[in-house]
């Protein structure tokens, strides 16, 4: 079995329903905003047929805070227009 070949025997119903649950889930992390920017996606990856657990590697401490400034700053560059929130991270 190939990567994807799932779709092969699917109809055109079950197909247009896997495009619109897919659509769903990026939408959903498209649409994440303030500190749901920054976190781990597995609901996105579990989308994916292949239920893998993914290898990841985590970043030591001053190379992830350096890499967060980074994508903060690519967001006051990518989108200055933005509001900005005060609000503070509730785990």
């Amino acid at each position: 079995m190939t990567l994807d070949s799932d779709l092969d025997g699917m109809s055109r119903e079950a197909l247009v329903g896997e495009v619109i649950r897919l659509r769903t889930g990026v939408r959903a992390h498209r649409d994440s905003t303030r500190h749901a920017l920054c976190w781990h996606h597995p609901k996105l990856w579990a989308l994916l047929p292949e239920k893998t657990a993914p290898e990841i590697a985590v970043p030591e401490w001053p190379q992830f805070m350096r890499g967060c400034v980074r994508y903060r700053q690519s967001l006051d560059e990518q989108r200055p227009d933005a509001p900005r929130s005060p609000e503070e991270f509730r785990g």
